[in-house]
């Protein structure tokens, strides 16, 4: 089956998030660090088994495993499996700040984990430790090689900063010459946390968009199963270059996810105004079919676009409760 809402789009694509927590302290998301808030623990892997193959049952296919930051989690190679291994899901990925990856990326791919998505919003690393509070470049690069030398689909994630990274473009698309690597820019996004920084560093994707012009990149079409990002080729590079611009018009058209978080709570959208508790839902193999009613019916809740160019940020506080 396929879940299409109200607005005729189709859902596929589970981001589910397996902890809040994080060992960074990016500078739009976390700068003074996670402080728990939660008092009932993240969602077991029984929790995560009901869920995602009630989830399959709805015509889910893909499942990104995010956070906070998943491998947090000393159970997360698990928790790929199991995810891996529920009959209907093709496809597991998962984003992560990298800090394990280079060691954890072989056991991943044994569980089933088919692509990873690494956070690096610098290249040069006196800007990267100041930005995340680690001074781990070099450890995270090692997870992107040992990623791409096991044949998973990798990409790195550059947050979009003015005054940041905005000099680096041609440093992040250079490695995408000799290697199958997908370099993403994403457009800084404001949420309650980081509404000064937003101001003063929120660079518009249109700047990127026209330089990779100038440079002789073109867009491809979309394929199924993408997500929100424009991707753009080159002759002569092996890899590739996304860009994510959630203030672009018809951004939400293509919508094609829904969230969950550590705690069990459907979101309809990053930047909704209120989570829908399923955990109560989870608990038992035979409250499967309640769970797809009520995803169903929640669905119909979700509206055709966030309303981030009239200022509406939704509850969400920093992007470590939702993994982005």
């Amino acid at each position: 089956m396929t879940l299409v809402d109200g607005f005729g789009r189709s859902f596929h694509y589970l981001r589910l998030s397996v902890e809040d927590a994080c060992n960074f302290r990016c500078v739009y998301c976390l700068p003074h660090g996670h402080h728990k808030t939660e008092a009932e623990p993240p969602l077991s892997v029984a929790e995560i088994a009901r869920l995602v193959r009630a989830f399959a049952g709805l015509g889910f296919w893909k499942v990104r495993l995010t956070g906070g930051e998943p491998t947090v989690r000393q159970d997360i190679v698990e928790i790929a499996r199991t995810a891996a291994g529920t009959p209907g899901i093709r496809r597991v990925a998962l984003s992560t700040n990298g800090y394990r990856l280079a060691a954890l990326a072989p056991e991943l791919k044994a569980a089933g984990v088919g692509a990873v998505n690494v956070s690096v919003d610098s290249l040069d690393p006196a800007r990267f430790a100041a930005l995340t509070g680690k001074d781990s470049l070099g450890e995270v690069l090692r997870g992107v090689d040992a990623s791409l030398a096991l044949g998973l689909e990798t990409k790195i994630n550059a947050v979009l900063m003015k005054g940041f990274n905005d000099d680096e473009f041609g440093k992040f698309v250079e490695r995408t010459r000799e290697r199958p690597l997908s370099v993403r820019f994403i457009e800084l996004m404001p949420v309650a946390d980081n509404m000064d920084f937003f101001a003063e560093h929120h660079l518009k994707a249109e700047a990127l968009i026209a330089w990779l012009g100038e440079n002789a990149w073109t867009e491809r079409a979309r394929k199924e199963g993408d997500g929100p990002a424009r991707e753009f080729h080159k002759d002569g590079y092996r890899g590739s270059v996304g860009v994510i611009a959630p203030y672009a018009k018809d951004f939400c058209g293509t919508c094609n996810r829904l969230r969950v978080t550590s705690r069990g709570n459907l979101r309809l959208c990053l930047f909704s105004e209120a989570d829908h508790s399923l955990r109560s839902l989870l608990q038992d193999d035979a409250q499967a079919s309640e769970l797809q009613e009520r995803v169903k019916s929640l669905l119909g809740l979700k509206e055709v676009s966030h309303y981030l160019p009239e200022g509406k940020l939704g509850n969400t506080k920093h992007f470590a409760m939702m993994g982005g």
